[in-house]
């Protein structure tokens, strides 16, 4: 009995589908089991994609695949920032990613984004983690550098993963992914232009770096309101030398003796066993002397291990976890959370992306800002100011007011849409990397950006 034309269909489609998970199952950067990982259900993959093959250069990915129905979900692109911290290492192992260390094991993440969506971690720029270069020249890079090599492991990631082509894709990042995120978007829209490759559906931003001096001459108001330091220090230091200015001279080397010691008295009164990325809470004692991020320690509450930036640099220093991770280190003798010999253009932070953000905005690209709202470094603040200023720039009107959002009976943080294409909401108790503080707000949070719906409004 011969073939239908539908049933031949259908049996070419199931032929498809069978080979695509064969691939998948056979994928020579699929990882076989981490060590001390817990029994999971869904695919992990890692390993390089090669920018250069002149130079020698490669990026390292993490790639979790979600945890049911794959082929349904979103594809999500990670990234951490800096510039120079690790995507696998914070973003991954320390905020959404499925597993966390714990000692010689890994423990699962409840609130793993990869619930939701397909996760891809990049290790970026060359020199950051895993990521290499045989050139030791190459390792001087700035934010054109990033966002071009970003672009291009995109291009070539999918000629490892050509099942991904066309699928919805996001990207997410937090503080100096701000330039990142961006910049990364706006490429691939101009490429966009000629080829039809990236299927871009929207950009969230966690405390970003979005404007130098709105972003950092916060932090003296945040400091002051949270009982941080003195009256008389803060109406010094916001009349005589503000933060962006301080910044500024700190990396043209050039400190003004007067900005210097503003800035010894701030740092006396905050004191270094207060965590600036959470003010609130408590630091990792063994680590205050020794911060690993560049733009440090985490914090803790009651369910969060306050020192795992030191679980997580001595799991992925394992031999055993690199091998199964495919993974080597280049030019460097320890994979840690943020390099150390990576020079970066550090002036690029002068440089604003508000604007960037505003033109993907025109091309109809959705845009989410969120803050935690202990974070003193990238204040909420003024990520509030520079969403709300662009929202007039661009004559958006408000579509849901400012307002509270739940996260099951509790009040997750406060938000405002502006013509359903440029959000900013506020994550209540959350630090610098939002996810690691709050994971569960934070996934309410993904869930409704992915979505493109309003966060919860009342109780669930």
């Amino acid at each position: 009995m011969g073939f239908s034309p539908l049933s031949l269909v259908l049996s070419l489609l199931l032929t498809c589908c069978v080979i695509e998970i064969k691939a998948s199952l056979y994928h020579s950067d699929r990882i076989i089991n981490l060590p001390g990982q817990p029994q999971v259900g869904f695919q992990q993959f890692s390993g390089y994609v090669t920018l250069d093959d002149k130079k020698q250069r490669a990026l390292f990915y993490y790639f979790v695949e979600a945890e049911i129905d794959p082929a349904s979900k979103p594809l999500v692109l990670w990234l951490n920032g800096g510039p120079g911290c690790s995507s696998l290492g914070v973003g991954a192992f320390s905020e959404n990613g499925p597993f966390r260390p714990n000692g010689q094991v890994l423990v699962r993440n409840d609130y793993s984004w990869n619930t939701e969506a397909n996760m891809l971690y990049l290790e970026t720029p060359v020199g950051v983690g895993f990521s290499y270069s045989n050139d030791t020249s190459t390792m001087t890079v700035d934010d054109k550098i990033t966002a071009r090599d970003n672009l291009v492991f995109l291009q070539r990631w999918f000629l490892k993963f050509p099942q991904y082509r066309g699928r919805d894709l996001f990207i997410t990042g937090e503080s100096y992914a701000g330039h990142y995120v961006p910049q990364l978007a706006q490429l691939m829209t101009q490429f966009n232009r000629k080829h039809k490759l990236f299927n871009l559906k929207g950009i969230a931003l966690g405390n970003p770096v979005l404007d130098f001096a709105t972003d950092y001459n916060s932090r003296a108001e945040f400091f002051w309101s949270h009982g941080v330091i003195s009256d008389s220090t803060y109406n010094i230091f916001t009349t005589v030398c503000n933060y962006s200015r301080y910044v500024s001279e700190f990396y043209r080397d050039s400190i003004s003796p007067l900005c210097s010691e503003v800035m010894t008295q701030v740092n006396k009164e905050t004191s270094k066993f207060v965590d600036i990325y959470d003010v609130t809470l408590d630091v990792c004692v063994s680590s205050v002397f020794a911060q690993s991020k560049v733009i440090t320690t985490q914090q803790v509450s009651e369910r969060i291990d306050v020192c795992l930036d030191d679980e997580t640099v001595n799991y992925l220093n394992r031999k055993d976890v690199q091998k199964a991770l495919h993974a080597r280190l280049v030019g460097v003798r320890k994979w840690d959370v943020c390099n150390n010999v990576l020079d970066y253009d550090w002036l690029n932070i002068e440089i604003p992306t508000i604007s960037i953000v505003g033109s993907l905005l025109k091309e109809g690209i959705p845009v989410l800002v969120y803050s935690g709202d202990q974070d003193s470094v990238i204040p909420l603040t003024g990520s509030r100011k520079l969403v709300h200023r662009l929202a007039k720039q661009l004559g958006l009107n408000t579509t849901v007011p400012y307002s509270v959002w739940f996260e099951g009976q509790q009040v997750g943080g406060w938000t405002q849409v502006y013509g359903d294409i440029l959000s900013f909401a506020t994550v209540r108790g959350a630090a610098h990397e939002a996810p690691f503080s709050q994971p569960e707000r934070s996934l309410v949070l993904f869930k409704s950006f992915l979505k493109g719906m309003p966060l919860p409004d009342s109780f669930s």
